[in-house]
């Protein structure tokens, strides 16, 4: 459980706030370069840790985030034109780069040096592992891009996607490194019913094996890694090993590439934007490795039609279907995902931690609130956060394993060379 206090703590991102300041140090996803086009196309709002900024790609085809309102009466900028290098408020036609500078005031006399004096936040930009990526925080303290494994391959061996979720990014965060609810929440009522692959990322008779995993965890440079040991049979198990990575990335084990990963980024307090990237190392994705994304079983869930918002949410109870829960799957929701987000959004935006009960199978998340913690108060005090500077310590992969070992520094020492990603 926390405290009110730390609850707050944790989940308060918004400008000046000590979690805020921590994501702040670290380039963050922000966007799919598709939002973006082309050179001069319309402009996009864009919300991330509590700040209104609008996107844009000018006609050099660099990317601006900038301030929401234009500084002259606060107009919004999103109505602007995006033309000639830079984006022009529509009110009185003053024009911003995609540094924040104004370059152009028309409606000032023509020797005025006016627009000279006149600059709106903007933010560096970087198009990385077919994100664009922005960086939040001091610019003499601008960190590097993390070196995750699926932001060095080329484009045809990756495929990104991009969803809303409508909770503090650590309700998202948590479930992703819990790795106990699988064999509840996904799971069909007869295991030998469950599709061959059904995106859980994990083999469903396995699972159902040992419903109570053993947790064990190692803290890294990068955040920690996990390992799940479930008994398999006598004298085998299970173990497959999460990689949480700073400030809220994970990779999850898969039992074969391609593998997957996710990154939850604060919209706002209340608001979070999950990317899911499923990539192959070797190899180009092939359809047959696309197939469930399309129907929405596993990640990502299906979206309303040029939106990013999920066809199953909370306003149609994510289409639970109680003769499906009853004969064939445990919550008779459809998809992976459309599962995790009934259960994180039905807690509320921001749950009370202080009522909550924990487990030896929550170890994993006892970890990742401390660790979080911890490095937004040591950033009170000056201290920097480490990853945020050293890129390469992102250089792992998530592994699933089965074994003899019991022991999890066993199974490191003798399956490490799994975790080691290809670069």
């Amino acid at each position: 459980m926390l405290s009110k206090e730390d609850n707050e703590f944790a989940c308060r991102v918004g400008p000046g706030t000590p979690m805020g300041e921590l994501f702040r140090r670290f380039w963050l996803p922000a966007m799919l370069p598709d939002e973006l086009p082309h050179a001069d196309c319309p402009p996009v709002r864009l919300r991330l840790l509590g700040e209104d900024l609008v996107a844009f790609r000018d006609s050099n085809n660099k990317i601006g985030v900038v301030e929401a309102h234009c500084p002259h009466r606060g107009a919004s900028l999103y109505f602007g034109r995006n033309e000639e290098c830079g984006i022009r408020c529509v009110y009185h036609g003053w024009k911003f780069d995609v540094d924040g500078n104004c370059v152009d005031m028309p409606s000032e006399p023509p020797e005025s040096n006016f627009k000279d004096k006149i600059h709106i936040t903007a933010y560096p930009t970087a198009v990385h592992g077919g994100l664009i990526w922005v960086y939040m925080g001091p610019e003499h303290l601008r960190a590097e891009l993390p070196q995750l494994e699926w932001t060095q391959v080329p484009e045809s061996h990756r495929s990104v996607s991009k969803w809303y979720q409508e909770t503090n990014y650590l309700q998202g965060y948590e479930g992703d490194i819990d790795s106990s609810h699988a064999s509840f929440l996904h799971t069909y009522l007869d295991p030998a019913a469950s599709p061959s692959n059904d995106g859980s990322a994990i083999d469903p008779k396995q699972k159902a094996l040992d419903k109570a995993p053993k947790i064990v965890v190692n803290d890294t440079d990068y955040g920690f890694r996990y390992g799940a040991r479930r008994t398999i049979g006598e004298g085998t198990y299970n173990w497959r090993v999460t990689q949480a990575l700073l400030p809220t990335y994970s990779l999850i084990p898969f039992i074969r590439f391609p593998a997957g990963g996710r990154a939850w980024i604060p919209v706002d307090d209340n608001r979070t934007m999950t990317f899911y990237i499923s990539y192959h190392p070797d190899r180009p994705l092939i359809d047959q490795d696309l197939a469930m994304r399309r129907t929405g079983r596993a990640f990502p869930p299906e979206l309303i039609p040029g939106t990013f918002i999920p066809k199953r949410n909370m306003t149609n109870d994510y289409l639970l279907d109680r003769e499906v829960q009853r004969t064939t799957t445990y919550t008779g929701i459809w998809g992976v995902n459309d599962q995790d987000r009934a259960i994180q959004e039905s807690m509320g935006p921001i749950y009370d931690r202080g009522k909550e009960h924990l487990g030896t199978s929550d170890l994993a998340i006892i970890t990742a609130r401390k660790r979080l913690l911890n490095l937004a108060r040591e950033l009170q005090q000056g201290i920097e956060p480490f990853p945020a500077s050293h890129g390469d310590v992102y250089r792992v992969r998530a592994m699933d394993v089965n074994t003899p070992v019991d022991n999890f520094d066993a199974v490191i020492a003798s399956h490490g060379s799994g975790l080691g990603a290809k670069m």
